[in-house]
């Protein structure tokens, strides 16, 4: 089955993505126009989060961009009347920042969720709404595989507004029958990404990093795991989850069954590029706190729901990403 015909629940439809213009939701406006959809862009373009108007070239003149920021009431409560499909994906994405400003995660996260939820129940109760949560919101794996029944024991105010985040649009579902489905995304990684700083997006820094011909430094002995999944297949996912009656209300992980660890990912990018080179660095006092060691999704639930499962290897992923930004560089560093 084509995607044109997996997808025809999207074909005509109108679409709403908040943070549209960042990573995965500017992949995910390409895929939705492929598939016949009128798409809205909403995003705020704050500097450091990824917005990038290059990053929609390929469709340019087939979306609508509305620059406004989530927190604003009238602008929201407006954007989403007449939406078949709103993919809320905007919020503040920067770990490192929450540690010590926390106020940015609980005004974008909690309070814009709420404002979009309210906007919806007032203006449009029948539209369909897909939230991209993090796997930050388990905090440390307990047992690996990270099933989605594993306990919430998020260590950072990024974390914990997402999964609050999260808990909101399980009210509006469950309480004001808005349709939900709540997404738990691994580490993505991809063409489209802000390439400017290390703070988030850990596998397309090192991408950066071998292009410009300099070294990974991996901590530790580098066999933390992680299942880096490539956003294409990240996209899909967040597709079958709308079109699939049988996700409403569930929380779904979305990862890859197959880690890879740190040493792994790091070699397999000098190879795949042809430059750069990695060093073991010790940890530092405040990493080390920090790191939550080996993580990795159990997606066997959402193989089950809506038998999604990952399409792209490690190496095909950075043989495509290395690709992407060696040919666009001049747009992303």
């Amino acid at each position: 089955m084509n995607d044109t015909t997996r997808f025809q629940y999207l074909n005509g439809k109108k679409v709403l993505i908040t943070g549209g213009l960042g990573f995965i939701g500017s992949n995910l406006a390409i895929k939705l126009t492929a598939l016949g959809a009128h798409v809205t862009i909403v995003d705020a373009m704050i500097p450091g989060y990824g917005g990038n108007l290059f990053n929609i070239e390929p469709v340019k003149d087939q979306v609508t961009v509305n620059y406004c920021d989530i927190l604003d009431v009238n602008a929201i409560n407006y954007l989403v009347q007449g939406q078949d499909v709103i993919f809320h994906l905007a919020g503040q994405v920067d770990h490192i920042l929450s540690l010590s400003n926390p106020f940015p995660d609980i005004d974008m996260n909690i309070k814009g969720t709420a404002i979009l939820m309210e906007a919806c129940k007032r203006f449009n109760p029948q539209a369909r709404v897909v939230y991209t949560g993090t796997r930050g919101q388990y905090g440390p794996a307990t047992e690996l595989p990270v099933s989605e029944t594993a306990a919430t024991y998020p260590k950072g105010i990024y974390e914990i507004s997402n999964l609050t985040a999260e808990k909101i649009i399980q009210v509006y579902n469950d309480v004001h029958n808005i349709w939900s489905v709540l997404l738990r995304l691994t580490n993505v990684y991809g063409p489209r990404a802000q390439m400017l700083h290390a703070r988030y997006g850990v596998a397309n820094w090192f991408v950066r990093l071998v292009i410009d011909n300099q070294p990974i430094p991996i901590f530790g002995d580098g066999r933390i795991k992680r299942d880096f999944l490539y956003v294409d297949d990240c996209v899909d996912a967040i597709l079958h989850s709308v079109a699939c009656d049988d996700a409403r209300g569930e929380i779904l992980n979305v990862g890859i069954d197959q880690p890879s660890d740190f040493l792994e990912l790091a070699e397999t990018l000098v190879d795949v590029a042809q430059s750069g080179s990695w060093e073991l660095t010790p940890f530092s006092a405040e990493r080390k706190a920090q790191e939550p060691g080996d993580f990795y999704s159990d997606i066997s639930k959402i193989r089950r729901v809506l038998g999604w499962e990952p399409q792209t290897s490690l190496r095909s992923g950075l043989e495509q990403t290395v690709q992407y930004y060696q040919k666009h560089k001049a747009h992303y560093w």
